[in-house]
This record gives C-alpha cells, structure tokens and sequence, in this order.
C-alpha cells in the first residue's frame, strides 16, 4: 500500500525550483560552470539526453534542470529519471566538484537508478544545503558516522539506494530535520534513540530495511508527525506507548512486514486524521478494537497476515479505499455492508476470511473503480460473471478455494485485467481465448471442458479439470 509518498508541499517545493528561473539569462558563475560540467563527465552514460544543454559558454542557469534564483549563482539542481521508460537512466557517478556550487540550496537527483558509489562527501561542503532528494539511486557503503555535521538540512532522502550499516546516532544533530527517508536500503540496526531530539519531523520513512529490536518509545517529542513508516523491517516487540501521542495529527501509519507482536492498541481509535494503518504480516493477536469504528476517515486498511480473532468491528467510514483483512481467524460471513456501500473502493482482499455468501446476492455500491479483488479460500457460491462484466479496470481477480459455479466460456472481463485466479472451484465450459490475454491464470480443479486456446500457460494452470485438451495437455482426440 502505497501511502505516504511525497507530501504535498515537498513536491510543490520540487516543481517550483525546477522550472522557476527568473535569472535563466544570467551569465554562469565561473565555480557552477566547473562543478556542473565536472559532475556532466562523470556521468557515462545519457541515453535520454538529459544534460544535452549543458554546455561550456552558455549560460548554465537556462540548462535543464538547473536554477538560479538570485544573481548568476546555482541554487537548485534537480535531475531526474524517466521512470516509466527502461534504458533512459543516467549511468556513472557523483563529481565531488558538486562542491563548487557554494549557493546550492536543493539537490533533487532522482530516479537515475544506475548511479554509484558512496556517500556523497559533497553535502558537508555545501554550507546553504536545506533540501537533499538522491533517491532510488545505486549509492551504496556505510553512512557516514559525522552525518550530524550536516546540521542545516531540513528534507533528507536517501530512499532506495543500497546504503548499509547503521543509522548513525549523530543524526540527531541535525535537528531541523522536518522530513528524514532512508527507506528501501539494507541498513542494519535499532533505532537511535536520539532520533526523538528531532522534534520538528513530520515525515519519518525507515522502512524497507533490516532494522531490528523494538520500536523506540521516542515519540511523544514529535508533535509534528504525520506521517511513520516503518514497515518491511525485522522489529520485534509491541507498539511503543508513546506512538498514542501522535493521534491528533499522523495520517500514515506504516509498520506491516515485521514481527511485532501484542494486542492491538485500543489507543488507536483515537487518531481521527488517520489516512492509511498498516499492520500486515506481524504477530498481532485478539481482537480488533470495538473502538475502531470511531476511525471515520481511514482510506487504507491492511490488518492481513496476523493471528486477529472475532468479532470484527463494525466501521463507519464514508468511503473505503483499500481494506485487507486476509488470512486472520475471522469468520465474517458476508462482505461487511460498510465496504460494499463504499463508492470509492479500489482493493478488496478478504482471503481466508470464513465468508459464506452467494455472490448473486452482492450488489457494491460501483463496480467502476475496483482494480483488486481476491476473495480466495472461503465459501462464496454463485457467480462473478455480472461483476467481471461490468469492471473498468480491475487488474486481478482471485477466488481459488471457492463453490463458484458459471460458464467460463460466457466470461467478459476489463482489458485491463492481468491475473486470473478461479482454481479449485465448480466452473464449467470451455477456456475463452481472451485469457491468453492475461499474464498470470490458474483455472485449475474445475470442470472445464474442450480445446484450449492458444496461450502461452503452464498445464498447471488447467491440470484438473474434466476434459480439457491441447497444448500444454494432451492432444485432442479427433
């Protein structure tokens, strides 16, 4: 679940520097001219042509991605990769002659994904530095045990690089910190205790590594928080006390994939500006809260992969976005009234969940913006065909383990489709040939009859039907 990306006001600090440039005729100060031309040859590789305007005697405050926001000197860079287009990603490193740009105020250098090499000494020598973005990067090797030196920086992000080690407890100096990501790397470690003197953080992202032991109880120092992730890490233990402090005001709430371990705190009902609460693939035990139903704003909610028992409360949310309640010992019966009534609700993953229900009866609320839906392992009867028929741009469907019964050769379903899970059920008829549309299908275990089309599947993925034939099974008899 995909949370707490950029906040707002970062991205809107990003695109201004980026393109604003009052000064883009100004003469290049001869310092930027040589540290930007200095990083450009250690660049190896630009397919794209991203620094294709940076050239020697033109004015460096008009070449992409460089801003100038008083007189002729370099305040921002910012250069990014095309994410969306494979091979257009700058290759090589970063030229320590970065150091050069004395009135360099925000580095934004994202998504170059083939970029290497250590931390960039650089930064300490920056001295109006406030704003560092090198993410999803290739930068790999320890942080640096002086990081704290870097004490004017108020926006960090080393996000998915391949940096390792520690987190180094002199980040507590840097104390005006408002935003700190060095998730999706393989740092190693606890937490640092004096995380907690950085008491203007509003967006801490720790997750993504291999931190180990507890959660600190660090968190009453923080008013600010709106946002801690923390997930994809290997914290033991139960949930800190002091995360209650944060109810007024944190949104993303982030901690699934770890062992964590305990009840669910009650305290949690009590953050009413809750946006997204994941606490997936723990150790998580009991009930949920009754409590929980006062969470009238959560969009996004991932309890899935614990050991949570009935009753499950009821919510009273307007709208749901995303709900995972998958693989607990809940026995929910039906699809809860206050998820199908939701008019804006994109996941629905209740696997494993004890329902007992005819999907004829199940009338959602819009059948228009559901991308995901898996409904594997229960006991749900009926057909899916009318909902399949009516989706937009459902991407997967997965009810395997099921008593689903209709005609798979009458079977519509979204262009956009790519999974397709309806093994070890009751449907009949033949395999359509627009399944081999799709990139992942598992129609095995049912009483499917007839010749298949061509596709490029497994026979695994037909093995046990009636009388199914041809490639990959065995041939038709004619």
């Amino acid at each position: 679940m995909n949370s707490c990306s950029f906040p707002l006001f970062i991205f809107t600090i990003v695109i201004f520097l980026r393109y604003l440039n009052p000064t883009g005729a100004a003469t290049c100060h001869p310092d930027d001219e040589a540290g930007l031309l200095a990083f450009k040859s250690a660049i190896t590789r630009d397919p794209s042509g991203i620094l294709s305007s940076w050239k020697k005697g033109t004015p460096c405050c008009s070449w992409n991605g460089v801003t100038c926001l008083t007189s002729d000197r370099v305040s921002a860079l910012s250069v990014g990769g095309q994410e969306d287009v494979a091979g257009s990603f700058l290759s090589g490193t970063l030229s320590p002659s970065l150091a050069k740009l004395q009135h360099l105020d925000g580095i934004y250098f994202t998504n170059l994904k083939n970029i290497t090499g250590s931390f960039p000494q650089f930064l300490f020598q920056l001295p109006n530095l406030k704003f560092v973005y090198i993410e999803n990067n290739r930068l790999s090797g320890p942080l640096p045990v002086n990081i704290g030196l870097i004490s004017q920086i108020e926006a960090f992000s080393l996000e998915g690089n391949r940096f390792t080690g520690p987190i180094p407890s002199s980040i507590s100096n840097i104390s005006r910190l408002f935003q700190l990501k060095l998730g999706n790397n393989l740092l190693t470690g606890t937490i640092p205790l004096g995380i907690a003197n950085l008491e203007l953080m509003s967006y801490l992202h720790l997750g993504g590594n291999r931190l180990s032991g507890t959660i600190p109880d660090i968190f009453k120092s923080m008013p600010e928080l709106r946002s801690l992730i923390l997930s994809r890490n290997g914290f033991t233990g139960n949930l800190p006390p002091s995360i209650a402090s944060l109810a007024p005001i944190l949104r993303f709430l982030e901690l699934g994939q770890n062992n964590l371990a305990g009840k669910i705190p009650d305290y949690l009902s009590r953050f009413k500006a809750l946006d997204t609460l994941d606490l997936s693939k723990n150790r998580f035990s009991g009930v949920v809260p009754k409590s929980f139903a006062n969470l009238t704003k959560i969009f996004n909610l991932d309890l899935s992969h614990n050991l949570l028992t009935d009753p499950f409360p009821t919510l009273y949310v307007k709208g749901i976005e995303s709900l995972d309640l998958s693989y607990n010992q809940f026995h929910l019966k039906t699809i809860p009234k206050w998820v199908t009534s939701s008019p804006i609700i994109f996941s629905l993953k209740l696997a494993k969940c004890g329902i007992k229900m005819s999907l004829d009866d199940w009338k959602p609320a819009q059948t228009y913006y559901y991308d995901y839906i898996d409904l594997s392992e229960n006991e749900v009867s009926g057909s899916p065909a009318k909902f399949l028929n009516e989706t937009e741009y459902l991407v997967e469907f997965k009810a395997s383990g099921n008593k689903l019964r209709f005609d798979l050769g009458k079977l519509k379903f979204a262009k956009t489709l790519t999974t397709l899970d309806l093994s070890r059920n009751l449907v009949f008829g033949n395999v359509p040939a627009t399944v081999a549309g799709l990139k992942t299908l598992n129609v095995s275990q049912n009483h499917l009859c007839g010749k298949l089309p061509v596709t490029k599947f497994p026979a695994s993925a037909f093995a046990g039907n009636d009388c199914l034939c041809g490639s990959p099974l065995s041939p038709c008899k004619v």
